[in-house]
């Protein structure tokens, strides 16, 4: 459902750019916004799906038959809204602060062999509400006619909303808990394709926790965090950008 979504959303925009068969794509188009890319600031908006999960590492107790296999995580597809504003540093590199609102879920499914009273207690729904800080740079190559590939990398900060970290109850009262703050690297690639009047760019990037984000139960024995050593979430992202 995912990708159908992304390649409606995709072939829409693509549509709207290339209005006439000299626009974007053809052999000798008419060159869209010629100076745009000399603009010492500029700014922009994206809407677009993320998919994250978790990296867990796990401490030494192959001793305990009750960690013998790993926590299973299901993620589900979110959504992601923010702005853009871009900083040209030089011909082929621009600075740029994306900060944005992003949704996403998921679902810790822990092995039979922990050995839980309630089917219920092996699951734990988390739902986050990031609001992200993103500073990035981005390595523009040479523009083709109406279009100009870049590479992207930089670090960002995400505040979770839905974090429960301020709450004194634990997994024993079925609250799973993160701190409210994490830090990531973020990678990714992406085209910015120049139509008449706007810049249209899809990206794809990858973000991953760099912390420790997991804030374990008051009982150090605990089956939901004893044997977790660190949590750090991933995600995969997918933006549309429109400047």
């Amino acid at each position: 459902m995912k990708k159908i979504i992304v390649l409606i959303l995709l072939s829409i925009a693509i549509k709207v750019t290339a209005q006439n068969s000299n626009s974007i794509f053809s052999k000798d188009p008419i060159i869209n916004l010629e100076n745009w890319q000399k603009k010492r600031l500029y700014f922009g908006f994206y809407l677009g799906f993320n998919s994250y999960d978790f990296k867990i590492d796990y401490k030494k107790m192959e001793t305990d038959p009750r960690y013998s296999s790993d926590i299973q995580v299901d993620n589900a597809v979110g959504f992601n809204v923010g702005l853009v504003t871009n900083l040209r540093l030089m011909e082929y590199l621009d600075l740029r602060f994306e900060p944005g609102l992003y949704y996403g879920s998921r679902t810790l499914k822990y092995p039979p062999t922990v050995g839980f009273d309630s089917p219920s207690d092996a699951i734990r729904e988390i739902n986050s509400t990031y609001i992200n800080f993103p500073l990035l740079l981005k390595f523009s190559s040479l523009r083709t006619g109406n279009v100009r590939p870049y590479l992207l990398g930089g670090v960002s900060a995400n505040l979770n909303l839905s974090s429960n970290s301020k709450s004194l109850d634990d997994n024993y009262e079925e609250r799973f808990r993160v701190k409210s703050w994490t830090t990531n690297y973020e990678i990714g690639f992406g085209i910015d394709i120049f139509s008449e009047y706007f810049i249209f760019s899809p990206s794809i990037r990858g973000q991953f926790g760099i912390n420790d984000e997991l804030i374990r139960d008051n009982n150090p024995n605990s089956p939901w965090t004893g044997n977790i050593e660190s949590l750090k979430s991933r995600g995969f992202l997918i933006n549309f950008t429109f400047h």
